[in-house]
């Protein structure tokens, strides 16, 4: 299907097209004369070269009706009076909204080749053979036959995978097979593994693989008979038989030294240096874990969790805690020698949980002397490396893998290895030398992240910075370990200039600050959040030392992954930890001709250790279709995933590449699949028709959120840290997840739906659609804003603030306060609602109208011309046509 853009009929608006070369008729598209146009400023306010002798030409500017116009740029020409009608453009609000009325809550089966319900519709999903797409998705579901063709078009392979992704109610995790000594049946040639879609020969005696089309003889335990279909006769007796994903308790041949592990454990690192202790994070966090210990995961057959905990303290020097039972009091080991560190005692220090409260509080008591202790502190100075290095001897010593929960406040300046100097050269934003800031300051973490991975020590770090901490580097063994970075504060709080091109407006400040400003961190402030996001990391599935392996069909092959991975080799993904938010990004490329009756499979497999500390083996099968002709890649896509895969990829590259390089390839690439669409699968139409896929009409309003986003676009106003930190969220956010980033949902508060227990609807992300007289919310993920009107019903103001007006509100509330009234509970649900879609608890800030916090919430209306000059939905629009054209002709 095509969505259009042209000339309007009498009637405007959409306008169908008969199909050609195998295209459905078009169900959407918008009409507009776009003329001969010249580039609008990018995302970063260059202003694009002509190609192909193609000259800069004036395009309609998208301005609401009786609003401000547009500010003007150097040899711009003014803008003709006929503008595009944003209306009648492809909505990323309407497409969500039109397949959730056609397909809302339906169940997904997933028998045979298709293209998947979308991540941002509910459905259920039922294995029939192929994985569910909660853990595998896929931009395109009928594979180009050819490299040629692949190229061509420009539509990347790739697939998103999220092996250990949570399951709603209702739907059925991956069963268990017990293969027994023998262990798992695989192909001779390959090794990969049984699966559905393994054909059975010979009366059931040898099966043939679906991979390599090698011939196996069945094991004799594993044989059974055929029926007068040629299945198995126990296929649905055997997971591995009739269901997409499963599980193979592995053998002592998967485990390290040949032996079965032992079950993980946990260590918290605690900074106690001078800031850490006036922050007040270190008494939150040693009160809070008297509890939360509580709440380690376990297997589903246990009772209490197995992990195992101890504790480190640090500034320019680490206290280790003997934690024994029988012990009345912790003992303090301290090593000041931190050039070669080392855990001075071989027991105490990892502990049993259940085991020290059965007998004493040694573990209670510690929590409860560790503010005390280091209360009066006047120690500055911070390491950082020698922390981790002594987890991970730890973890050899106990012969387990585990996790190193770090709580971390400034630059390790302190004398250690690992050591780093202030590198936030600001002069460099914007310059061909911009990729320097986000690049590791030294490659000692890369290797100490490779130690990390070969003893299967995971990283999580909290960071509490008031000031530059260098999240580019010390980002990189949480990166490289399976591990997240959280960084509970962001310089950024009214950073943006204001939008207003008419800067004597008393309505308006400007806000031009040198270089953004830190926060301090603030317990009765930050301290819930901090703790959400901690409980969250504790509690959530994961798994431990895993392994995971993408195995294809002939004629494809699996070329590059992205993720918080590390690859010692070209086909190993191996994996300190992973837990069921993690996504990891896979490119696949061609290196053979495939066969379009044969179709296309790949298996992933994971081999993990549990919390329980059992060795296991998560298989997940994936069957794709094949195409010849264009047509067909072009209406199997998912814009979705496709752009999951540019971000991530746009991400990597911009530690090569100058972020106006990136944009240029992202434009270019996207302009040569819209123009081959166009030339070789649409309908013949009119020049100055702008023609669409309709499974990729979203991909230039998602272009253009990408490349104005902080984590590719170069920004004086948002910090170096902060850029690196939204960067390292993008390498493992899943669909859902980069959806929402890169185009936020705008919420009216006042709705129906609300006081139902709902999500209302989105709207447009664009300033024209909101009302001075309304609220909203809107969300990204990763932040949370409620603007507020300035006309908005005081009544309505008093029940949810207890206030009389919006002048009132007090803005620097992080939860909003608890009314005994209707509209008090409904906007506290549906905030409650939007915080649980998400896996990190999103800051929430109040904004009032014309305040001085509104240009960062306009900032993230990404419909809207952004304030240092980034295109507009409309005119980015408008620039994709004329290249798309200039490709054309």
């Amino acid at each position: 299907m095509s969505a259009n853009v042209g000339a309007p009929p009498s009637a405007g608006g959409y306008m169908s097209q008969p199909p050609s070369s195998g295209a459905s008729p078009s169900t959407g598209g918008y009409m507009s004369q776009p003329p001969s146009s010249g580039a609008p400023p990018s995302a970063g306010g260059y202003m694009p070269p002509p190609l192909n002798n193609y000259p800069p030409q004036p395009y309609p500017q998208a301005t609401p009706a009786g609003g401000p116009q547009p500010p003007s740029y150097p040899n711009q020409p003014a803008a003709p009076t006929k503008r595009l009608d944003p209306d009648a453009m492809p909505s990323p609000i309407q497409v969500i909204h039109d397949d959730r009325l056609n397909r809302g809550s339906e169940v997904f089966r997933t028998e045979g080749r298709g293209v998947s319900t979308p991540a941002t519709t509910q459905f259920t999903t039922e294995d029939m053979g192929d994985a569910s797409p909660r853990f595998v998705r896929c931009t395109a579901y009928n594979l180009p036959a050819t490299a040629d063709m692949a190229k061509n078009c420009q539509v990347p392979m790739s697939l998103c995978i999220k092996p250990m992704a949570s399951l709603p109610e209702g739907e059925i995790p991956p069963l268990m097979v017990d293969p027994g000594p023998d262990g798992p049946i695989r192909c001779k040639r390959c090794k990969a593994y049984m699966c559905p879609q393994f054909a059975f020969t010979d009366g059931g005696r040898r099966f043939q693989c679906v991979m390599c089309n090698a011939i196996t003889d069945t094991p004799h335990g594993f044989f059974d008979h055929l029926d007068h279909m040629n299945q198995r006769v126990d296929k649905y007796r055997r997971p591995e038989l009739c269901r997409g994903s499963y599980e193979f308790i592995a053998t002592k041949d998967y485990c390290r030294n040949d032996k079965p592990p032992n079950p993980p454990a946990f260590i918290f690192a605690l900074d106690v240096s001078y800031n850490a202790i006036k922050s007040g994070y270190v008494d939150l966090l040693c009160r809070q874990l008297h509890s939360l210990l509580d709440t380690l995961p376990r297997e589903m057959n246990q009772e209490k969790s197995a992990i195992k905990v101890g504790f480190i303290t640090y500034n320019n020097v680490l206290h280790f805690y003997n934690l024994k039972s029988s012990l009345a009091q912790p003992q303090m080991m301290v090593v000041s020698d931190v050039s070669d560190v080392f855990v001075p005692l071989q027991e105490g220090f990892l502990v049993s949980l259940e085991e020290s409260r059965s007998v004493g509080h040694v573990i209670d008591s510690l929590l409860e002397q560790i503010p005390e202790m280091f209360r009066d502190t006047r120690e500055t100075e911070l390491v950082f490396a020698p922390v981790i290095q002594a987890a991970v001897e730890a973890l050899k010593s106990a012969d387990c893998a585990g996790k190193l929960f770090m709580f971390h406040t400034s630059l390790p300046i302190g004398e250690a290895p690992g050591k780093l100097k202030n590198r936030d050269d600001r002069k460099l934003i914007g310059t061909d030398k911009e990729k320097v800031l986000f690049n590791p300051a030294t490659n000692f973490y890369e290797k100490l992240a490779k130690d990390c991975v070969s003893s299967a020590c995971c990283v999580d770090l909290f960071l509490f910075p008031n000031q530059y901490v260098d999240v580019a580097t010390l980002a990189q063994v949480p990166q490289l370990t399976g591990g997240q970075v959280y960084k509970l504060l962001h310089s950024v709080t009214c950073k943006i200039p204001s939008s207003n091109p008419h800067p004597t407006s008393p309505t308006h400040t400007q806000h031009h600050p040198p270089t953004p400003r830190y926060n301090f961190f603030r317990s009765d402030i930050d301290g819930g959040r901090f703790i959400k996001d901690f409980a969250h990391g504790l509690q959530r599935d994961i798994v431990f030392d895993a392994i995971m392996r993408v195995r294809t069909s002939t004629g494809i092959r699996a070329v590059q992954f992205y993720g918080a991975l590390y690859m010692g080799n070209t086909t190993d993904v191996e994996l300190a930890a992973i837990d069921c938010d993690k996504a990891i990004q896979v490119e696949l490329k061609h290196d053979d001709k495939i066969a379009e009756e044969y179709g296309a499979f790949v298996q992933i497999a994971l081999l993990y250790t549990s919390v329980g500390g059992q060795r296991r083996l998560r298989l997940h099968n994936l069957n794709l279709s094949v195409c010849t002709q264009l047509a067909d890649l072009y209406r199997s896509c998912e814009t979705d995933v496709l752009m999951n895969f540019m971000a991530k990829k746009s991400v990597m590259s911009g530690l090569q590449l100058s972020p106006q390089k990136i944009r240029e390839e992202l434009i270019t690439q996207i302009s040569v699949t819209l123009a081959t669409y166009r030339k070789h699968v649409a309908s013949p139409s009119s020049p100055g028709q702008l023609i669409l896929p309709e499974c990729m009409k979203l991909l230039p309003v998602y272009l253009n959120c990408l490349l104005k986003n902080d984590a590719i676009h170069s920004s004086h106003e948002v910090s170096t840290d902060d850029r690196s930190y939204l960067r390292q969220l993008i390498i493992s956010m899943d669909v859902t997840e980069t959806q929402a980033f890169l185009y936020p949902r705008l919420i009216p508060v006042f709705s129906d739906s609300i006081s139902d227990g709902g999500i209302p609807p989105s709207i447009r992300c664009s300033e024209d659609r909101m009302k001075e007289t309304e609220a909203f919310i809107l969300e990204n993920s990763v932040s949370m804003f409620l603007w507020i009107g300035q006309s908005v019903n005081p009544v309505w103001i008093q029940n949810v603030f207890g206030v009389q007006s919006a002048a009132q509100i007090d803005i620097d509330l992080v939860n909003l306060v608890v009314y005994d009234n209707e509209d008090s509970k409904s906007l506290r649900g549906l905030v409650a609602n939007l915080q649980a879609t998400r896996s990190r608890h999103m800051k929430f800030t109040i904004v009032r109208q014309r305040d001085k916090l509104e240009p960062w919430f306009k900032h993230l209306l990404v419909e809207d011309r952004g304030a240092s000059g980034s295109s507009s939905y409309v005119d980015f629009l408008c620039h994709m046509h004329k290249e798309i054209r200039a490709l054309l002709n």
